[in-house]
């Protein structure tokens, strides 16, 4: 299971931010401009985002559900049954990073690219994505706020109108310049992609920068970190059968299945990080330790999962087409369909 070359890039800006961080003026500047890139990122979700497909998707509530519920209620009561491993495995702040890890929405682009390379429900994925990643603008925070307290500024309107103002306003400017842009998008996609991707990097090297001149890079061990990695290990693999076998349960069939394990397992990078920025200040490095570290994890284990899923036996002996628009990537992911 190689290691994605995005993902190596983001440990080289976090080796940059240990090297050189930004201080002063100079985080000031880089603060600005991950804010700004942060919007024009959510402003291409909404233009890549067909309203029909949207609108469509709705039809399909009892899928939707499940993955938010998988979401929003399973993965934060996960998160909190965690709270037993402190301190024996993990310390205090890594275990609020796992925590805010459980409470973040699921990915886009990804789960799509996945859902398509294993034959599964492509439309189901894109809407359940679409729906948790604009759920979580609210829920995300609210959550935050409920379950980790203090840690994460405690409730605050100013952060959550801060999060709607970085990541809900560009995403339904997008949607409502898609007649206009959705074509020029399109065409150049792979271009936009790296706009997205290097978004993602000035996010981490401006959160990582903070947590260096405030010292909380001290706090951590390699022990610790193995430990954070074992406990991810084990909340990714009960994700992973949750959702298969409890949507087998439910009586979806197998296309929609896939879709639910992908959409319902996943978490998004690209929205954790403006969210943890926000909630948790000069703290956010730790925060983001946790999904960062689930990121890369997620994707090469869904990308094992999904080349096993492409090879099953397809009912009435009908291959089901693998569109070529899911093949993408997930901002910030750098997940291609292979």
């Amino acid at each position: 299971m190689p290691v994605d070359p995005y993902i190596l890039l983001l440990l080289g800006t976090v080796g940059l931010a240990a090297l050189l961080p930004a201080r002063g003026t100079g985080a000031e500047v880089a603060s600005g401009a991950s804010t700004a890139a942060i919007a024009v990122l959510f402003f291409l979700y909404g233009i890549r985002l067909s309203t029909r497909e949207a609108l469509d998707g709705l039809k399909h509530w009892r899928l939707h559900v499940t993955v938010l519920a998988c979401t929003f209620v399973i993965f934060p009561v996960l998160g909190l049954a965690a709270r037993g491993l402190v301190p024996v495995l993990l310390t205090e702040p890594l275990y609020r990073g796992l925590l805010f890890l459980t409470l973040v929405p699921s990915t886009i682009q990804s789960s799509i690219a996945f859902t398509s390379i294993a034959r599964g429900n492509v439309p189901a994925a894109i809407c359940a994505g679409s729906f948790s990643s604009l759920a979580g603008i609210v829920l995300t925070p609210l959550l935050a706020a409920s379950l980790l307290g203090s840690a994460a500024g405690g409730f605050a309107a100013d952060s959550v109108l801060q999060i709607v103002l970085q990541l809900l306003v560009p995403f339904v400017a997008g949607q409502l310049s898609r007649r206009w842009l959705g074509a020029f998008v399109t065409r150049h996609r792979k271009v936009l992609g790296l706009v997205d991707r290097g978004s993602i990097l000035l996010v981490v090297y401006t959160a990582f920068s903070e947590g260096v001149v405030q010292g909380v890079w001290h706090q951590v061990s390699p022990a610790q970190l193995a430990g954070l990695l074992v406990a991810e290990a084990v909340l990714l693999a009960v994700m992973l059968a949750l959702t298969w076998y409890g949507a087998k349960a439910l009586r979806f069939g197998r296309e929609d299945r896939i879709a639910i394990q992908f959409a319902g397992s996943k978490k998004s990078l690209a929205a954790g990080l403006p969210m943890a920025t926000v909630l948790f200040g000069a703290q956010a490095s730790l925060a983001v330790l946790p999904l960062m570290l689930f990121h890369q994890m997620q994707l090469m284990v869904c990308a094992v999962i999904a080349k096993r899923r492409s090879r099953d036996p397809v009912e009435d002996g009908v291959s089901a087409p693998v569109p070529t628009a899911a093949s993408g990537t997930e901002a910030g992911t750098g997940t291609r369909r292979r």
